[in-house]
C-alpha cells in the first residue's frame, strides 16, 4: 500500500484560482499572485500594506471594517460583493470572503478570498462611497430599513440613495436597479 503524500499547501495557495491573503490586523502578510494580478500591483508591494491599498476611500475601509467585525465575531467568517480599487485607481466589483482564525477579534488574523467580477458587472457611473455601500448592501437583497439599522442611517436617508442610484443607473424600480447593478441589464 502507498503511504500518501504530503499536501504542498503553499502550492494550493499559489495557484488557487482566486485572490488570496493571510491577514493581521487587517495588515496583508501573505497573498498569492492572482490577488496581486488583479489589483495591479507586484506580490511583494502588497505584503506589510493595509487593506486600505485595496478600498476606494479610507472611509470606505473604515466603514467595512467596522460593519464587518460583529458579524465576524458571531459567524467566524464574512462574505460580501463590494467596489473595490486597482492600483490604477480603477473601480472593479469584487466578490470578497474571509474566515477569522480568532473568534474573540476577527481583524487579529484572517484568510481571504478575493474573485473579481467585472467582466460581469463593470461599474457603470460614478459613485459616492455611500452610494457604492448601499449599492454593495442593495445586491445582497437588503431592504431600506435593514441597510438603515446596519450602516446606522434613518430609512429615508438611505431612500434618498437609493432614488439617486435609481436616477444614475436610469432604472424605473428598485428591482430594475438590482438587476443594473449586477450588470444583467445594461
Amino acid at each position: 500500500m502507498n503511504a500518501p503524500q504530503a499536501i504542498d499547501f503553499e502550492s494550493i495557495f499559489q495557484f488557487a484560482p482566486v485572490g488570496m491573503c493571510v491577514s493581521q490586523n487587517r495588515i496583508i502578510r501573505a497573498c498569492n499572485d492572482d490577488l496581486a494580478r488583479m489589483f495591479g500591483y507586484q506580490k511583494e508591494e502588497l505584503l506589510g500594506q493595509s487593506f486600505l491599498v485595496l478600498y476606494p476611500t479610507l472611509d470606505e475601509f473604515e466603514r467595512t471594517g467596522a460593519r464587518i467585525t460583529p458579524i465576524m465575531n458571531a459567524k467566524g467568517y464574512y462574505s460580501d460583493e463590494r467596489i473595490m480599487k486597482r492600483a490604477n485607481q480603477e473601480l472593479f466589483w469584487c466578490h470578497v470572503s474571509g474566515r477569522g482564525l480568532h473568534k474573540e477579534d476577527a481583524h487579529a488574523e484572517g484568510i481571504w478570498t478575493f474573485e473579481d467580477l467585472s467582466s460581469k458587472r463593470p461599474v457603470t457611473a460614478e459613485l459616492t462611497p455611500r452610494e457604492r455601500e448601499i449599492a454593495a448592501l442593495l445586491v445582497d437583497g437588503k431592504t431600506s430599513k435593514l441597510i438603515a439599522r446596519q450602516i446606522g442611517l434613518s430609512p429615508r436617508t438611505v431612500e434618498m440613495h437609493r432614488a439617486k442610484l435609481m436616477r444614475k443607473f436610469s432604472a424605473a424600480t428598485s428591482s430594475e436597479l438590482v438587476h443594473k447593478l449586477l450588470g444583467i441589464i445594461r
